[in-house]
């Protein structure tokens, strides 16, 4: 599903190039849940940019599902990503103006296909929000926003999930009920799941746990 090949990544501010991914090998099998820790600023996030086409790697090869993303432009990625990626960001990244089904039916309707609303209503439902259809972002909790990322991530069936901090904004209680809700439903449809997270009782949860340290991916226990 996933296949990342001698990764490099660096970032370049006013008095130096800072290296972020350096030789960073990953390889996921379709079906599997691995978690990816390590601490504050090791470059989990930017690893995810690379790993769904959101960032182009300095060097290295990165491959989704088969398909290579070496040599595609912004719009052939985004077309990947609509196609066969969902994404759950730690800050949300819903629409203030559109309210939660239109916001889960987004992808539906970038992409052209009939019934969006339909299916975003039943995601909805799904993740416990049958009474918030219309209600704006500004209008929810935290965790209700969080449940309707979740939907807007799963709407289109993707075959591979990718969680950043998902529940890094939210309390213990309300984190726990959304990681639940985020694995029952991934299960339901045998989407491949990578979650970046700091929590280690969570990581433990997923088949596998790698820690990204000094710009490269390490097994947890080694």
């Amino acid at each position: 599903m996933i296949n990342l090949d001698q990764i490099a990544l660096s970032y370049k501010t006013a008095h130096a190039s800072v290296d972020v991914l350096q030789g960073l090998n990953l390889s996921v099998t379709a079906g599997e849940h691995v978690a990816i820790i390590g601490p504050s600023g090791s470059g989990k996030t930017s690893l995810l940019l690379v790993l769904t086409g959101l960032e182009e790697p300095d060097s290295g090869a990165v491959s989704i599902d088969g398909v290579s993303l070496e040599g595609l432009d912004a719009d052939a990625r985004a077309d990947i990503r609509r196609e066969r990626v969902g994404i759950v960001f730690q800050s949300f990244h819903l629409i203030p103006s559109l309210t939660a089904e239109e916001n889960v039916a987004l992808p539906l309707d970038i992409a052209g296909m009939r019934g969006g609303r339909q299916r975003a209503v039943e995601m909805l439902n799904r993740v416990g929000l049958a009474n918030r259809h219309s209600h704006y972002p500004s209008q929810l909790s935290g965790g209700e926003q969080q449940r309707v990322a979740i939907a807007r991530a799963l709407v289109h069936q993707p075959r591979l999930l990718v969680a950043d901090e998902p529940t890094g904004n939210l309390d213990e209680h309300t984190g726990e009920t959304i990681m639940q809700l985020l694995f029952d439903l991934e299960s339901e449809s045998d989407t491949t799941l990578v979650l970046v997270t700091h929590d280690t009782e969570l990581a433990q949860r997923c088949d596998r746990t790698l820690r990204l340290q000094d710009g490269a991916l390490h097994e947890a226990n080694s």
